[in-house]
């Protein structure tokens, strides 16, 4: 990963136009907000910014309202709960561009917070117009991106306007790099790496570039029976994509030539229906029974999950190893999730992990804080798992 400039490289702000890329793209429900975790993950760039004396002008999308303005997707909506939360009066205004935004910042005093409309209200943001860059730009004098979630687009305020402002990295975004660096740019080894979920079709490229970077590769979830029938084992009605054999061959192959060791589950406990707390057991792989299903690995399969993570040094994880929103069917993930966060507060595993149903699982088992770094990026964490390049991030390089 390339060196990026942080705000330890910012001096003398103080009375300068701060042009702050942040992720306010929170849920709304009867016009109130109810997860503020994104916005306190931004708060300590705004508040540190704003305590150095700078104009802070944060800088937002929420919703994909496609280019035009759309009433129940603008910032006005969750002003008062980025009030709350960074414990100051935020100022807003009802436009990013234009008149509107101008008069706003020029009646800025030194540490005031404005929040301007929706990027996404003009259809110059997504498609990283350069009129539309240029006009975002004139009311700033820095950009800063505390943005890693909407990284992997290169937008005007993502993207473009580092290539007119000096750029910098947030807190958040420089915390999240830190991370995702010890997690596979340079991680100390054996490196294991779990995937779960339904499907591969959704992670062939993840698969594909992890089994050349990682010791071992655990794979759970659905996407587990996937491998298991593309090495002859029946599996029942499991969700299952038989049409996927030849590429999931093709990836244990890939690992073999890498030394990268697959670890498929041995046991399963299957279901004759997906309900909570429905009849279940627990069966070896090889004599799954032709009118059950599985639905998460089973205690030897989390055995062997366990004494993969007992030896490795980085842990980065993506993915539930069975269906864990319903009981008794989240016992594997949670069982392996709290074996990594004890030695991750052992001190001798740095644990990484990232992706919507992660972060939900994490949480269900109760030890999302317990990880060394728990990323809410969604796709963005997902692409750089895959090995690509994100525009929001490359921008930000010292060279640029």
């Amino acid at each position: 990963m390339a060196a990026f400039k942080t705000l330890d490289d910012l001096t003398d702000i103080a009375g300068k136009r701060i042009l702050l890329r942040v992720d306010l793209n929170v849920p709304v429900a009867d016009g109130k907000v109810t997860d503020s975790t994104r916005i306190e993950r931004v708060a300590p760039t705004i508040l540190e910014l704003s305590a150095r004396g700078a104009k802070v002008i944060l800088l937002a999308h929420f919703g994909r309202p496609k280019g035009e303005p759309v009433a129940d997707m603008s910032l006005s909506l969750i002003v008062s709960a980025v009030n709350e939360v960074l414990g100051r009066k935020v100022f807003f205004a009802a436009d990013c561009i234009g008149p509107e935004a101008e008069q706003a910042v020029g009646k800025m005093a030194n540490g005031d917070i404005l929040l301007l409309e929706n990027t996404r209200f003009h259809k110059g943001e997504e498609k990283n117009d350069p009129a539309f860059t240029e006009e975002l730009a004139q009311n700033g004098d820095i950009f800063v991106n505390d943005a890693f979630s909407a990284a992997h687009r290169a937008h005007a305020s993502t993207e473009g306007l580092a290539h007119h402002l000096p750029a910098y990295a947030g807190r958040t975004m420089q915390a999240e790099l830190e991370a995702l660096e010890k997690g596979l740019g340079n991680p100390a080894r054996p490196v294991v790496a779990i995937v779960g979920g339904a499907k591969v079709s959704s992670k062939i490229d993840l698969l594909q570039n992890l089994v050349k970077r990682v010791d071992a590769l655990v794979i759970g979830g659905g996407m587990a029976n996937t491998f298991l029938a593309a090495n002859g084992i029946e599996v029942g009605k499991s969700l299952c994509e038989h049409d996927l054999a030849d590429v999931a061959q093709k990836i244990m192959a890939e690992a073999k030539a890498s030394n990268c060791t697959i670890v498929l589950p041995v046991d399963g406990v299957v279901a004759r229906e997906f309900k909570a707390n429905a009849a279940n057991e627990v069966v070896v792989t090889e004599l799954i029974p032709a009118d059950a299903m599985i639905l998460d690995v089973g205690p030897q399969s989390v055995e062997d999950v366990k004494e993969w993570i007992a030896k490795a040094a980085t842990l980065v994880w993506n993915g539930p190893l069975g269906a864990f929103e319903i009981q008794p069917f989240d016992a594997a993930t949670v069982a392996a999730a709290r074996f990594a966060a004890e030695r991750t507060k052992a001190g001798t595993l740095v644990s990484v992990a990232g992706g919507g149903d992660t972060v939900a699982a994490l949480n269900h088992a109760g030890v999302a804080d317990d990880f060394s770094y728990v990323s809410t990026a969604g796709g963005a964490f997902l692409e750089w798992m895959e090995g690509k390049e994100l525009p929001g991030v490359a921008v930000l390089s010292k060279s640029e």
